[in-house]
């Protein structure tokens, strides 16, 4: 059974915003999360645990993408918290 087409995305550069999103975007934020964890945590934890919550955060992260009705509101959300996620281990490495 196909998809209902009123809620398929019509543009196809939005569909390609949203992939890039999640894609791209959600990459982002779980690598940013995952170093903001070695500032908390010691390092070889964290290393040992991204291989498990790293690929489950991003697909979280990807999938929100899809889910999102506006592109632009996901995009500005995963730059936020990137940029959030990374202040602590910049602040930590200037000194």
């Amino acid at each position: 059974m196909p998809a209902n087409k009123k809620y398929l995305t019509k543009s196809p550069w939005l569909r390609l915003m949203k992939i890039l999103a999640g894609t791209v975007g959600g990459y982002a934020v779980m690598l940013s999360f995952h170093t903001l964890l070695t500032c908390l945590m010691p390092k070889a934890e964290v290393i040992a645990t991204a291989f498990f919550t790293g690929y489950l955060l991003w697909a979280i992260l990807l999938l929100i993408a899809f889910v999102a009705r506006n592109v632009w509101r996901v995009w500005l959300s995963y730059i936020v918290l990137t940029v959030l996620f990374m202040l602590p281990y910049y602040f930590e490495h200037l000194t």
